[in-house]
């Protein structure tokens, strides 16, 4: 190759480098409106600004010539996605944060997807422990949340596995129940904080259809608050389908309406009735209309190839819920549903972010599916993000 020929390949090879990266950190706002003039509620979701390694990665695609995973990878980060507020920060410091994001999103006319997690205790002390160390300082947090907001729109997703993954479900617990009728209150505090505000609405957790039964997660979001929120979210930074979320989600909504009407959750159907049998029950026994209903939202930033079935018999621990291998983007988020009962699909789980360095019952340090050691949660996690786009459904580019 001649020295002209390698000039021309590095500068070319730069050039769409810099155009990729240039496309990520410096996206158009789009429908763009003056502060307090916004004439109705958003239609559109907020897209953050990417994981700054996210950004790398699409850097050094573009400098391979690696095109189009570099132009997949910048799709994905341009695509609407949660904004996580995990506490380690002061009250003041919280509000600066959400203020800011929620301004950006109001100057767009988009609408904000927040992600809280800070509740005591968060993740039973797993890959992503941490959180306020009481309920005062919990209280406090969910008040500059609350002030970083205002009146603007916003979405709350408030603490994922907060109700599902109870301190009495892993130990966490005394005899007397304390801690868990501490998290409930936590959680209602938080509801009945946020929701009031003119733009907000707040939706609590309800795990995902692969987890607990209808009989058992029903109780749980009615003592969180439920009758005070908008409604409940399914499948945070998991992989259930869309239609057995859709199933799911239903029968959560239907059972709530039948508790509020004077019903004990446990005559409820769940998820392992036959369908119809279940739809029978509904039938006769749930006659609220949709728009009088809680409500939901679902993560589809991971389902699109559906749970992860683990190798029969290979693992002690198979943490099917972690960085599991082949796995696809799923539906773009949207607040168009076509579901009377669901209000939104969002990417919540920031899709290339690690679930932790996941060891499968195994001495680790390596995942013993990969090969090798998983970033730490919430890092970024490369492979893993490829993986996503190629086997993304629907697809993120033209074939």
């Amino acid at each position: 190759m001649t020295a002209r020929v390698r000039a021309r390949t590095r500068t070319l090879t730069v050039a769409a480098a810099t155009a990729a990266l240039a496309a990520v950190t410096a996206a158009v706002p789009a429908h763009a409106s003056a502060p307090g003039h916004q004439a109705a509620a958003p239609t559109t979701l907020f897209t953050p600004p990417a994981n700054p390694d996210a950004n790398a990665q699409i850097l050094d695609l573009a400098k391979h010539w690696q095109l189009k995973d570099a132009a997949g990878l910048l799709a994905m980060t341009l695509t609407p996605q949660a904004v996580w507020l995990d506490g380690g920060a002061t009250p003041a410091a919280t509000r600066t944060a959400v203020d800011k994001t929620v301004g950006d999103a109001a100057r767009r006319h988009q609408l904000p997807v927040l992600a809280l997690y800070n509740i005591p205790g968060r993740d039973c002390a797993q890959y992503s422990a941490g959180g306020a160390a009481n309920t005062a300082d919990y209280q406090a947090w969910i008040d500059a949340v609350k002030a970083g907001i205002g009146n603007r729109p916003a979405d709350v997703v408030l603490e994922p596995d907060s109700l599902a993954l109870l301190p009495s479900d892993c130990g966490m617990d005394d005899a007397q129940g304390t801690k868990t009728t501490e998290r409930y209150d936590q959680i209602h505090y938080a509801v009945d904080a946020l929701e009031p505000l003119a733009g907000t609405k707040v939706y609590i957790d309800a795990g995902h259809s692969g987890w607990h039964s209808i009989n058992d997660i029903v109780p749980r979001l009615v003592a969180g608050g439920v009758d005070d929120a908008t409604g409940f979210y399914l499948n945070i930074s998991n992989y259930r389908s869309d239609s057995e979320i859709a199933w799911y989600g239903k029968l959560v909504s239907s059972c709530l309406a039948y508790v509020s009407g004077g019903g004990d959750a446990a005559s409820c159907p769940n998820q392992w009735w036959s369908v119809n049998d279940a739809q029978a029950w509904l039938d006769a026994n749930v006659h609220t209309a949709p728009a009088a209903m809680k409500h939901y939202v679902a993560d589809t930033s991971r389902n699109g190839q559906g749970p992860w079935t683990p190798p029969a018999g290979a693992y002690t621990d198979a943490q099917d819920w972690c960085n599991p291998p082949g796995r696809g983007l799923g539906a773009r988020p949207t607040l168009k549903t076509g579901d009377p009962l669901q209000d939104a699909k969002l990417w919540v789980k920031i899709p290339g972010e690690s679930d932790g360095q996941c060891t499968r019952g195994t001495a680790g340090p390596n995942d013993p599916e990969r090969g090798y050691q998983d970033p730490a949660a919430g890092k970024w996690f490369p492979q893993q993000a490829l993986e996503l786009l190629h086997n993304a459904n629907p697809a993120v580019l033209p074939h």
